[in-house]
């Protein structure tokens, strides 16, 4: 990225409301446990919604050579955005609730080891995603995950209580949604309680709704939870948790490349943070768009 004599320049934007946690000591660990033999950085913390995307465009625009998103899944997806098909990398240092992309990436959840994934790691290409006028790098969901994330955007309190707190309550009430899929490899309209797209394999929290995504591998994959007797819940879960959602009778995996979804509820959240969306989605991979600071022995692992 840059001549041998010169510093790889790095941004660290911070976050201070992800996770529910204070980061009063983040700074103090960047400043120890970075290679500043390697590495020129300035820190910036985040002060009004929509700031860290600002700051990651800034970076692009002065050819900054890595921006950190110390965050959870919404201040990455926030940042990546603006790094998507441009010479400047990401680097993350988890601080969410779920830490979704960070898990599947394997970037630890300990700042110093994160670090030193900054300090020792390699960088990867990896794939993004194309919805309609905007991007996501994880996943994209659509039924009860998007009325979740909804609730979760509304609520002062953040961490992993109140997004439980909201599962619950929306699974009481849960309904399903109708969806038009239409893509090269099938057309169908369904009922569903959720429909996820999935680039990498979790939501949040190790809840791997897609087990066998790669972010590597130029596809996505359509989840559709089609409707189950709700006392069946706890096992859906249970399959989910253990690595074997493509197992459950009432879950299919679609893989494809791009494609168009009809809604009947226009809400959907994009790496977890919510958004009104349109009747219609139009979405398509791209391959390689992405350059990430991933552990090197992750490389064939994500």
């Amino acid at each position: 990225m840059t001549n041998q004599q010169e510093k790889i320049t790095i941004w660290f934007i911070i976050n201070p409301i992800s996770g529910g946690k204070r980061k009063t000591s983040l700074v103090k660990k960047i400043e120890r446990y970075l290679d500043h033999t390697r590495f020129e950085h300035s820190i910036f913390t985040t002060e009004y919604e929509g700031h860290g995307k600002e700051i990651a465009h800034d970076a692009v625009d002065k050819n900054i050579d890595l921006v950190c998103a110390a965050g959870g899944d919404g201040t990455i997806h926030e940042i990546a955005g603006q790094l998507i098909q441009s010479k400047t990398g990401l680097c993350i240092i988890p601080k969410g609730s779920g830490n979704g992309i960070a898990n599947h990436l394997r970037i630890p959840k300990k700042t110093k080891k994160a670090i030193s994934i900054i300090n020792n790691g390699l960088i990867a290409q990896i794939d993004a995603v194309a919805v309609n006028d905007s991007y996501f790098i994880g996943t994209a969901g659509f039924g009860i995950d998007a009325i979740i994330a909804a609730q979760f955007a509304k609520d002062p309190k953040r961490g992993l209580k109140t997004y439980i707190k909201h599962s619950i309550r929306e699974f009481i009430n849960l309904k399903p949604i109708k969806i038009h899929i239409k893509s090269s490899m099938n057309t169908q309209t369904v009922q569903a309680f959720m429909l996820c797209i999935a680039n990498t394999s979790e939501f949040g929290n190790r809840f791997k709704i897609s087990p066998k995504s790669s972010v590597r591998d130029a596809m996505l994959e359509l989840i559709v939870v089609r409707p189950f007797p709700k006392w069946k819940g706890g096992i859906i879960a249970a399959k989910i948790f253990s690595r074997k959602a493509n197992r459950s009778k009432y879950i299919d995996t679609i893989s494809v490349r791009e494609g168009q979804l009809e809604l009947s509820q226009k809400i959907a959240h994009y790496d977890g943070e919510f958004i009104e969306a349109p009747s219609r989605i139009s979405f398509k991979v791209l391959p390689e768009s992405l350059k990430v600071m991933i552990p090197e022995k992750s490389l064939n692992k994500i």
